[in-house]
């Protein structure tokens, strides 16, 4: 893997020298584009509306709208005046528990790397973080771009680091309610919840794939290959009593159990992936 920053972490008087790669990668199919008549791709220009011409590359800069309409322009060599240890250090500010984060604070993942010279203080920071259970909460900056982030154990001895939205940088969720007059009644919620315990499983995400991404591979490899793609029927939606949805749901569970249960002494058996389990209660409930 290229490493896409150099720097150091940095706790209390200890310095370790990393690299930071990109952890993760997105696998999304994607379109150009094009010019249906004579499917040639769409072409894109950077043009000055008050030039009325197109502007080359070197003659744009980065420019701040300050005003509507009024942009003061930031050169390379302004940013160099920011001092480098804002720009290449991770500065750990507090140890805290995983638990305590809510998910949407993550944003994006990386791994960290020791430097040659950093190694056996990178290995005694994995284990301190894994011995106290704690996780540490720093800022770092990332493509002109200071972030708050979360650096934690991984692996067997590897730290990784995600970048986190500061908090006001979270949406308020206060407008989106339930109305005041709903009623749960004890049943629903017991069967609600004995339900969830029915298809709980031990998280191995080897098991899940794209199923969206795969279908719609297939569909251009039938268009490249001259194939008539099929239409599938709209699912019809219907309504639902709660109650009844829950309990044949927990019926579904059940049944698919019997099919995958292995005879006495056939070993143990994994945690049950039950495809047809995501779409138990998908129809409209009332």
């Amino acid at each position: 893997m290229r490493a896409l920053w150099r720097g150091s972490i940095s706790f209390g008087l200890v310095n370790v020298p990393v690299r930071m790669y990109a952890a993760t990668e997105r696998k999304s199919v994607s379109f150009r584009q094009i010019h249906r008549e004579c499917g040639t791709p769409i072409r894109y220009e950077k043009v000055c509306p008050a030039c009325n011409r197109k502007v080359e590359e070197d003659e744009i800069a980065r420019g701040y709208e300050y005003e509507k309409g009024r942009f003061v322009i930031i050169e390379d060599k302004d940013l160099e005046a920011i001092p480098d240890e804002t720009t290449r250090t991770i500065d750990i500010i507090d140890f805290v528990d995983l638990k305590e984060i809510d998910p949407v604070y993550f944003d994006h993942s990386y791994f960290l790397g020791p430097e040659e010279t950093g190694q056996k203080a990178y290995l005694l920071l994995f284990e301190a973080l894994r011995k106290t259970g704690k996780i540490a909460i720093a800022k770092v900056t990332i493509r002109a771009k200071q972030s708050l982030a979360c650096l934690r154990p991984y692996g067997e001895n590897q730290l990784v680091i995600e970048t986190m939205f500061y908090p006001d940088e979270v949406r308020d969720a206060g407008e989106i309610t339930v109305s005041p007059g709903i009623k749960l009644h004890e049943n629903e919620i017991k069967m609600a919840v004995q339900l969830i315990d029915s298809l709980a499983a031990e998280f191995r995400p080897e098991k899940y794939t794209d199923e969206y991404r795969k279908a719609l591979l297939d569909i251009i490899r039938a268009k490249v290959e001259g194939q008539e793609i099929k239409i599938p029927a709209p699912r019809e939606e219907k309504v639902v009593d709660l109650m009844e949805a829950l309990k044949a749901s927990l019926a579904m569970v059940e049944e698919e159990k019997g099919k995958n249960r292995l005879p006495a002494g056939a070993g143990k058996r994994g945690p049950l992936h039950n495809p047809s389990s995501t779409r138990l209660m998908t129809g409209c409930l009332r």
